[in-house]
């Protein structure tokens, strides 16, 4: 997936009320920016962060910069929009380039199912279960290649192991999918001491069935794509 505009380095000066950032660009020019992740983002928006911005026209768009990545200025990136895990993945399914999911032809997204819900993807195949795929977005790191989700309590994300579940009970496939959007780790784990009912949400969903992928990504400035499988420590 590739940023529909190419985008420019900044530097943080704050994050604040979860979806604003007040950045400084190259030319020394303080722009306020659109933060499109809810989460704590723990240890991803410190003042002065090197960070890269994507640049927009839309005049229905008040905050003309979204911001996409932080630079951890190592050669290595964390994206920190929290909708590019679904465009990426969406991309990788339909071009079937997840083995646990190749055999699967139809790909729909963002279909109704359990309590007032929605699946990220709906996938079926010929003379196979469908496959009810949730995804999250990981950018937390405490330890060097450790990834861990998530960064703050998600009762949100609870709810959609239990219906994850549901689906497993009748006889569906149900898979809970982890896109790291980091380049710098290479294994995962939940964050228990963050939020131990998603923890304990977690473990009953896959004792009753529900599977678990967890994939990195490769990050540039100028494209996010799907990269390789990542073994879950838990």
């Amino acid at each position: 997936m590739r940023f529909q505009t190419p985008l420019v380095p900044a530097w943080l000066i704050r994050r604040y009320k979860r979806f604003l950032a007040d950045c400084q660009l190259e030319d020394g020019r303080e722009i306020t920016a659109h933060c499109a992740n809810p989460g704590s983002m723990m240890g991803l928006a410190e003042p002065g962060v090197k960070i890269w911005l994507e640049p927009n026209d839309d005049p229905k768009k008040k905050l003309k910069y979204g911001w996409r990545l932080v630079d951890h200025e190592d050669g290595n990136f964390t994206g920190v929009d929290t909708s590019v895990p679904n465009r990426a993945l969406r991309h990788a399914l339909e071009a079937r380039e997840i083995p646990e999911l190749a055999d699967y032809e139809t790909v729909r997204p963002e279909v109704k199912y359990g309590k007032s819900s929605r699946i990220d993807f709906l996938l079926s195949g010929a003379d196979l279960p469908d496959a009810y795929v949730e995804v999250k977005s990981v950018t937390l790191s405490r330890q060097p290649g450790l990834a861990e989700f998530p960064d703050s309590v998600t009762a949100r994300g609870a709810k959609h192991l239990a219906e994850l579940a549901d689906m497993a009970a009748e006889g569906h496939r149900a898979i809970m999918f982890y896109l790291i959007q980091r380049t710098d780790c290479t294994s995962f784990d939940l964050a228990r001491d963050i939020d131990p009912a998603y923890a304990a949400a977690f473990t009953a969903a896959r004792a009753s069935g529900v599977e678990i992928l967890c994939y990195d990504c490769d990050i540039t400035p100028q494209h996010v794509s799907l990269g390789r499988s990542v073994a879950a420590v838990t």
